[in-house]
């Protein structure tokens, strides 16, 4: 389990400063779009530490798919968890979704629309590639 530890903290250091790098992003777009956008150094501060730890954790969290104990629904349900998790604190800190049941309800609903169908695009270009491969070594 010590090796998934690792593994999870070195993904996630890897890919976690692409965080700040996307929050700067929205915000120079919402500042050319909305007229009457601003922020004070204190809301920036936490949407960059929040955004860089969602980086971080979701970068990290593709190691459930390599744990070999894990069956696939285990580490989809891992997997998903997780990020869930992420998404919805970080969504929630920064107030780009209200505190509200209704909303936190859509918010649920869009995210496992989403992850499912990254999911199961994922699933299947792994399993064509995976034939393709034991195509070649069979022939």
């Amino acid at each position: 389990m010590n090796r998934y530890i690792k593994s999870f903290l070195h993904r996630g250091l890897i890919f976690a400063g692409f965080g700040p790098i996307i929050i700067g992003i929205v915000y120079a777009v919402l500042q050319k779009t909305v007229a009457d956008f601003s922020l004070n150094g204190v809301q920036i501060l936490i949407a960059i530490v929040s955004v860089y730890l969602l980086a971080f954790v979701q970068a990290g969290a593709s190691v459930f798919n390599q744990i070999e104990s894990f069956s696939i629904p285990k580490s989809l349900f891992c997997h998903l968890s997780v990020l869930y998790l992420a998404y919805t604190s970080c969504y929630l800190i920064n107030s780009w979704i209200p505190f509200d049941p209704k909303f936190l309800l859509v918010f649920t609903a869009i995210f496992l629309i989403v992850y499912f169908c990254v999911w199961i695009t994922v699933f299947v270009a792994v399993k064509i590639t995976s034939r393709k491969l034991n195509a070649k070594l069979k022939s």
